[in-house]
């Protein structure tokens, strides 16, 4: 079984593209703290590099941004390539299958996240009154 859960935050902005067939890609990084301190004290962090694919890559290049924090599960993929050198390297992305955004709206401003506008209590109509609860006292079970 092939299965990863992440969560961490976006170290930079997402970057959506395009296949030469048509197909959207989201990069994005995730930064994630190690449950344990080192010998120095301090924790350590480790960066994965994730892929989201197609609509799902859409969704997260339009609502995250650096610094959120995401959760995300999918599964882990090693990659094969030819550096510009010609040296063989390996590489390892985390393919996306769910992405959720844990960071709250309006936290930090601009935080890419489309607002709704608050509905006034003007536009909004009146409220319907309360209307009495006749209570006996006796308990319905």
């Amino acid at each position: 079984m092939n299965k990863v859960f992440l969560i961490g935050n976006l170290t930079r902005d997402p970057e959506l593209t395009e296949t030469a067939g048509g197909i959207k890609i989201c990069r994005f990084s995730v930064a994630v703290n190690r449950n344990y301190s080192g010998s120095d004290g301090e924790r350590k962090t480790d960066f994965f590099n994730c892929v989201a694919w197609r609509g799902l890559g859409e969704t997260v290049a339009r609502f995250a941004k650096k610094g959120n924090k995401v959760a995300v599960s999918g599964s882990i993929e090693l990659r094969n390539y030819e550096d510009s050198q010609g040296v063989r390297r390996t590489g390892i992305d985390i393919v996306a299958q769910d992405v959720e955004f844990l960071t709250p709206r309006g936290q930090s401003g601009d935080d890419g996240f489309e607002s709704v506008p608050a509905q006034s209590s003007q536009s909004a109509g009146k409220k319907p009154a309360l209307q009495a609860f006749d209570d006996d006292g006796d308990i319905p079970f």
